[in-house]
């Protein structure tokens, strides 16, 4: 059934009203990117102090590898993953990917069924599309966290995330495996997954910011100077060096979901300009059709008429 010029009209406003909605959500999604990128950078010097706090608690071996955790302990414990996926669609394959990793990170180092005795798998989803697709992918999902809106947002989560892994009963014994899983902008493919191993800190990483040069002339010292106030001075960076390691994640990860989207969208965009386009041309095409039928009306009664009034003469 051929198109008429009122379906046509309709069907031309809602593809122009679909794209303004288009465009709209373009801007937020650009703006979006931008302060994600922007708190990325601002944790920098926040960072780095934290690094610095560390490097004096790891000068003293003896209680550093106490408290830091080794990777023979975590070998036997429980591992536990924060994935951090997307409440809203229109991201296109972003929660597959980063559900894909976390699954293929956790078979590395368990065997399914997850929550088999002595070796637990359990994870945290940050994101309820995500939790969706790492409940279908059989992962025990033990607790679940909206995805900020904005920057401002991605503090308290974090402080929510972090207050929910300390008081699992699997974690308050002494520090498991625990992994970060999300998508990291990538230049060449917009985002890519990764994983990244947050517990037991790193033995070479540890190592290299204890031997680390300090940067000024002006040695620190713990202050208290015993083995508890080093301990818990320790304690107390490490929880920091898990809240910048929890809050870059998720940044990016943020950063990575507009980017999906923007990217969808731009190609919703390119779509509807080309259907605009057709069913523009088709529009244009009926109505030059249906003019020219009405001319071809008038010539048609005008000739008739005049032939009318010639035969009227002749008579």
């Amino acid at each position: 059934m051929s198109d008429t010029a009122a379906s046509l009209r309709h069907k031309i406003g809602s593809a122009g009203d679909l794209q303004a909605v288009v465009r709209t959500m373009k801007s937020l999604a650009a703006s979006s990117i931008v302060q994600y990128e922007q708190s990325v950078l601002a944790l920098g010097d926040y960072a780095r102090t934290v690094e610095l706090g560390l490097s004096v608690c790891f000068r003293g071996i003896g209680h550093a590898e106490v408290v830091a955790g080794d990777a023979k302990g975590a070998a036997t414990g429980d591992i536990g993953a924060v994935v951090f996926g997307s409440d809203q669609g229109l991201v296109g394959q972003f929660n597959d990917l980063v559900a894909e990793q976390a699954v293929k990170t956790l078979e590395g180092l368990t065997d399914p069924p997850w929550d088999r005795p002595g070796r637990r798998a359990q994870v945290w989803a940050v994101g309820e599309r995500v939790q969706a697709r790492l409940a279908d992918a059989g992962l025990p999902v033990v607790g679940r966290f909206k995805v900020p809106s904005s920057a401002a947002g991605i503090t308290p989560l974090i402080g929510e995330i972090l207050t929910a892994i300390e008081t699992d009963d699997g974690f308050r014994r002494a520090l498991p495996s625990l992994y970060l899983v999300y998508n990291r902008p990538d230049p060449a493919a917009v985002y890519a997954p990764v994983a990244q191993r947050l517990l037991p800190l790193d033995a070479p990483w540890r190592r290299s910011l204890a031997e680390a040069p300090w940067p000024t002339n002006n040695l620190p010292e713990i202050i208290g100077g015993d083995t508890g106030a080093a301990n818990g001075t320790l304690r107390a960076l490490i929880r920091e060096h898990l809240f910048v390691s929890l809050f870059r994640a998720c940044a990016e990860s943020l950063a990575s979901e507009n980017a999906s989207r923007l990217a969808a969208m731009q190609r919703a965009d390119k779509n509807i300009e080309e259907l605009l386009e057709t069913l523009n041309g088709t529009f244009h095409q009926l109505r030059q059709s249906a003019i020219d039928a009405e001319l071809f009306d008038v010539i048609a009664g005008f000739e008739a008429l005049a032939g009318s009034r010639r035969t009227a003469k002749r008579c």
